[in-house]
This record gives structure tokens, sequence and C-alpha cells, in this order.
């Protein structure tokens, strides 16, 4: 016997909190809320339940923006360090490098191209 339930990745959590979190704001009693949201989604009225409580804990939250494959070729020590950098903090590979070119294009620096 297969089970067809599946987790929802975390846009869609996040999309499903935020909506729990817009019913509760408009007066909608947490039970109601998770009536509402059992039917919207094609959930269990359970798993809607704790939508409503997430909303109700935290409230709304941030929509994680869509992610895309990004090759780079990388001298060999410095992906090494990556890692380990990545391991030691407690991160991903994929975070480290997101945060680290997201803070240099952060600064503007433009090197001059050299001809």
């Amino acid at each position: 016997m297969s089970d067809s339930r599946v987790r929802a990745d975390a846009a869609v959590y996040a999309q499903r909190v935020n909506a729990a979190a817009e019913l509760l704001e408009s007066g909608v009693p947490v039970v109601e809320a998770a009536a509402i949201l059992a039917q919207r989604f094609g959930c269990s009225v359970r798993q809607a339940r704790r939508y409503a409580d997430r909303a109700t804990e935290s409230g709304r939250v941030l929509v994680p923006e869509e992610t895309t494959v990004f090759t780079v070729k990388l001298p060999a020590a410095l992906a090494v360090r990556v890692r380990q950098h990545a391991r030691e903090s407690g991160s991903t590979i994929s975070a480290l490098v997101a945060r680290a070119l997201t803070e240099f294009l952060a600064r503007g620096h433009r090197k001059p191209r050299g001809r």
C-alpha cells in the first residue's frame, strides 16, 4: 500500500501559513480557518490546523525565492575551503555561496578590465 501524502516544499508551506495568517487576521477562528485551509489546499484538517497554529505563533512567513542550478568551475583548493567552511559553519554550500555572492555584489566594487 503506497502513501499518497506529499510534504509541501518550503514555498508551498510559507504560502499556506500566510493564507492561514490572512484568515486569522480577518477574525476567522482557528478551527474554522483550519477547515477552510483543508478544503482550499486539499490537505487534512489536522495539517491545516498546523498551518494555522504556525500563523498564530509567528504570523506571516517569508516565501523563499525560487532557486536555480548555477554551475561554476573553481580551483580545487578553493572548493575544498568552501566545503570545509560550510561544514564548520553548519551551512550548506549553496547557502554559503549565495550569502558570499550577495555580500560581494552589494559592495558594488568593480575591478577595471585589463586589456
